[in-house]
């Protein structure tokens, strides 16, 4: 089908031989080369006039020798460049990758004709100088690995853990970049089973992210990490890095009240609201209390608690969620420390008894 189906046509090569036809659908290139100068300039342009609707009869074709198999170039689905010199910048890419490297190419930005690749598997964009991540990449819907390793990120956007990327992405590479926190999104990537995010500069990890129930390698080491979030307990890895972070030596006798007696109206409808499991949405709260629900601490004791609490650190030893732990520091530790909640001064009370008999 060619009537109204044409998106553009490249004929810069035309005197060599040399065209191309972006079809709208399907989203393809079709390439021509080697051919006759003038063969291939009445063929497009019976093609515009196909296009432009006109009758097949009136259009002026001649019969075509058909091509041996041996001529019939095969759609191209992997692409790897590594030397700016290499990276091509008067061409399009084929529509038929699936897996793009470009590496050390000086990138500062992600390439707009990269984001146009739908049938991307797998993009290596490593050692470069890309310091944004544009939304877009989120269209790329087939996209399961993603390796931005040695660039100049600062952020990870929450606009992408709201794409298709929560479908299909299995691996992420972020490593040696410059990012502090990751969005709280970012655990709705759900389908991460290999999370790199060695030499940043990572003040916490993913409030929530004991719900990347598929995550089985995860590396965070050399970055600033003074503890770990209650919900890592929730982890099951095959192998865990955290080696080279100033983790804090936990001291549990020494808490971090922010309990408020008696509670407000706002926390004890908050407390409600998730212990009960009411049903919420921006359509019902504003969005910001949506946020604060999203972003409640749980007690030891199952109870929810949003801004009234009190906070520990305890140890934890890293082998109860990861079956092989690459020891912490170069004293041969595999325990970090880990955040604690307690809805009330009485669930403190229960864990400090047991804490001090079990130490006593």
């Amino acid at each position: 089908q060619v009537q109204e189906n044409i998106e553009r046509f490249f004929t810069r090569f035309v005197e060599e031989g040399k065209a191309t036809v972006r079809l709208r659908e399907p989203a393809v290139d079709v390439c021509l080369s080697k051919a006759n100068a003038s063969n291939l300039k009445n063929f497009l342009s019976a093609v515009r006039l196909a296009h432009q609707g006109t009758d097949i009869g009136a259009l002026p074709l001649s019969a075509l020798v058909p091509a041996k198999t041996s001529e019939v170039e095969k759609p191209k689905t992997k692409m790897i460049i590594t030397s700016r010199r290499d990276y091509p910048l008067t061409k399009n890419f084929p529509y038929s990758l699936e897996h793009l490297q470009a590496s050390y190419c000086k990138l500062a930005r992600i390439d707009t004709r990269v984001l146009c690749l739908k049938k991307l598997r797998k993009l290596d964009l490593s050692h470069n100088h890309i310091k944004q991540l544009p939304a877009t990449i989120g269209d790329l819907s087939c996209l399961q690995e993603l390796n931005l390793h040695d660039n100049h990120l600062e952020s990870f956007s929450g606009a992408l853990c709201n794409s298709t990327l929560q479908k299909s992405l299995q691996s992420l590479d972020l490593s040696q970049n410059k990012i502090k926190a990751l969005p709280i999104q970012f655990c709705q990537l759900r389908e991460l089973v290999n999370l790199k995010l060695d030499d940043n500069e990572m003040i916490r990890l993913p409030f929530k992210i004991g719900q990347l129930e598929h995550l089985r390698f995860l590396s965070a080491a050399r970055n600033k990490l003074p503890f770990l979030p209650s919900d890592f307990r929730k982890l099951c890895l095959e192998n865990l890095d955290l080696f080279g972070n100033p983790f804090e030596q936990p001291n549990p006798l020494v808490p971090n009240v922010q309990l408020k007696i008696p509670l407000t109206l706002l926390e004890c409808a908050a407390r409600a609201t998730l212990n009960h499991r009411i049903p919420y949405g921006c359509h019902l709260l504003p969005s910001h209390l949506c946020e604060d629900l999203e972003v409640a601490k749980r007690c030891q004791c199952g109870s929810a608690c949003l801004s009234s609490f009190i906070q520990i650190t305890v140890t934890m030893n890293l082998h109860h969620v990861a079956h092989t732990v690459v020891l912490v520091d170069n004293m041969g530790g595999t325990e970090a420390p880990i955040i604690c909640y307690f809805c009330s001064l009485d669930c403190y009370s229960q864990f400090l008894d047991r804490y001090l008999q079990s130490n006593g």
